[in-house]
């Protein structure tokens, strides 16, 4: 080979290389940033598929329902707890701060935290789900005035056009 091929050899091969690496940095770097659903079911028992069960200290998501009577504030701060089930077993949320508007007893929440003990999640964020029967207190005093017995067209409040 003459010099001018092994300079282009070299320089194709450290490119590559460094794309290789570059990639690889991603890849690792995906992994820690990566929140895996699961529901309280699974964290105790382990996913239906794999019976993988997430590890102590893993980011996780979850989501559930919250069981009635369970929650409990602290008087002194924003610490709240409260339980989470599905269909199975309980799993205990422990969050500090302002929790959202939406949150109710024997309501679907999703809560972003860290898996602290075999069935505890200490959470940095909660997040209250509603049902698709939902509708703005507005709206539905609108849809009152519009069809006195309170039913509206459900196809338009869908699509958007009685909105």
């Amino acid at each position: 080979m003459n010099p001018r091929r092994k300079k282009r050899l070299a320089a194709t091969l450290a490119v590559l290389l460094g794309l290789g690496v570059a990639v690889g940095f991603v890849l690792f770097s995906m992994t820690q940033n990566i929140d895996l659903f699961y529901t309280p079911s699974e964290i105790i028992n382990g996913k239906n598929e794999t019976g993988v069960k997430p590890q102590i200290g893993q980011r996780l998501r979850i989501g559930g329902m919250v069981l009635p009577g369970s929650v409990k504030r602290d008087e002194n701060s924003l610490k709240v707890r409260f339980d989470l089930f599905d269909q199975g077993p309980l799993v205990t949320i422990e969050y500090d701060g302002i929790l959202p508007d939406l949150f109710r007893e024997g309501q679907g929440i999703v809560a972003n935290g860290v898996l602290t003990g075999p069935s505890t999640i200490k959470a940095h964020e909660v997040l209250a789900k509603h049902d698709e029967e939902y509708m703005p207190p507005d709206v539905a005093e609108a849809v009152g005035k519009v069809h006195p017995n309170g039913v509206g067209n459900k196809a338009e409040g869908q699509n958007g056009g009685a909105y």
